[in-house]
């Protein structure tokens, strides 16, 4: 079992990577991000497993690098048969989420998009190559639930939630299409639950009224729900818990 985890620097990521590793001595994991090979989480986890681990350096967001570096990575014969997808941006140096409107800032809204939403799109594009087999596959985002719109009651946060609800979209979209590319394809959008991450740690105040999990019970929660998954879940929003959220 080959699986592709984007975002293997980030703590959700790596989590999961490590999880995959350690249940499935058969596993092996294709660790995708802009500094891969620069991540001392990374690099320890290609450490422990220098066999069945492999590392690449290249930004989801630049689709002709993307593809480079997989041509460059990955001999064309390999089959993927799960990609994680879980990069994702909150706040940064010019980037916070937004309380009311006066906050939002083209460039904010327009970062958060390329990276929450167009890069799963590109990432996925990116690996149809490796994609074309018969194998059942599985293709999973790393949403949230604030990209809800069925849940949004406290509004705020335009550009995480704009950007997030239009990643549901593409899952739900994409889930549609593989039914004729890909099949047979599992593609669904998961909430993690509030998990402590480099992405949650401006908020611990907020965080102190939530239930929070550390990356390792959040990947233990998730790898839980997708192996449950079959064909039929393809184009579902998904709680940690297997339960379904509302668009």
């Amino acid at each position: 079992m080959t699986t592709l985890i984007a975002g293997i620097s980030g703590g959700i990521g790596l989590a999961m990577a490590e999880h995959e590793l350690i249940r499935a001595p058969e596993a092996r994991i294709i660790g995708l991000s802009r500094h891969a090979s620069h991540s001392e989480g990374a690099l320890g986890l290609q450490s422990s497993y220098p066999d069945r681990a492999t590392l690449i350096d290249a930004d989801v967001g630049d689709p002709d690098h993307l593809r480079t570096a997989f041509e460059r990575s990955i001999p064309a014969e390999t089959r993927i048969q799960q990609v994680i997808f879980a990069i994702g941006v909150l706040h940064g140096p010019e980037l916070f989420p937004e309380k009311r409107l006066e906050d939002i800032q083209p460039q904010a809204m327009m970062h958060s998009y390329e990276t929450n939403t167009l890069g799963f799109l590109l990432l996925v594009q990116a690996l149809i190559p490796w994609l074309r087999h018969r194998d059942p596959k599985l293709i999973a985002a790393i949403s949230a639930k604030v990209g809800s719109i069925g849940d949004n009651e406290f509004g705020g946060w335009y550009a995480y939630r704009c950007s997030k609800a239009a990643l549901n979209m593409a899952v739900r979209t994409l889930a549609i299409e593989t039914r004729r590319r890909l099949k047979p394809a599992t593609v669904v959008a998961l909430h993690p639950g509030t998990t402590e991450t480099n992405l949650t740690a401006p908020f611990q105040q907020s965080l102190a009224r939530l239930r929070v999990h550390s990356p390792a019970d959040t990947a233990n929660n998730l790898w839980q729900v997708l192996d449950g998954l079959t064909p039929e879940d393809s184009g579902s929003f998904l709680n940690w818990d297997g339960s379904t959220l509302p668009w």
